[in-house]
């Protein structure tokens, strides 16, 4: 009777844990996926070398080296080519900053972290709020 009991608790689990692990696939229709090859020039125009692109769980899963030369992996809706996961191995050429949403110009001569001195000063120089007081409109009726 244990037995039969811990398989159906089993069972249950295992169908519960498939059902979350499925909302991360794509579900994009097949008949609307653009062709690898376009993923492939849109990365290599970035300076990306791309070694593979595969299917994996409906998405498109793209292997290589970025243009400083660390790896990466990403996933890629099939359908949009818009990236939905990336990650990189940073072998000691640049760092997370160089994936940052930033202007075109700032990301060639991105500034280095403030020092203590600018954290302090940048924290004196926020006004204080004070208190009692509101904010927003006021309320009336």
């Amino acid at each position: 009777m244990k037995l039969l009991t811990l398989t159906g608790v089993v069972l249950v689990g295992l169908a519960f844990s498939g059902g979350a692990l499925a909302s991360d696939d794509c579900t994009d229709p097949v008949a609307d996926w653009q062709p690898r090859e376009v993923l492939r020039q849109q990365l290599e125009q970035q300076g990306w070398e791309v070694q593979r692109i595969k299917v994996d769980d409906g998405c498109y899963e793209v292997r290589g080296t970025d243009k400083l030369g660390n790896r990466f992996k990403a996933e890629y809706s099939p359908a949009s080519l818009q990236i939905r996961e990336l990650k990189i191995k940073f072998d000691g050429k640049g760092g997370a900053r160089d994936y940052l949403d930033q202007k075109p110009d700032q990301r060639a001569k991105s500034s280095p972290p403030p020092t203590r001195l600018q954290e302090q000063q940048h924290e004196q120089a926020r006004p204080i709020p004070l208190s009692g007081r509101r904010h927003g409109p006021a309320r009336t009726g």
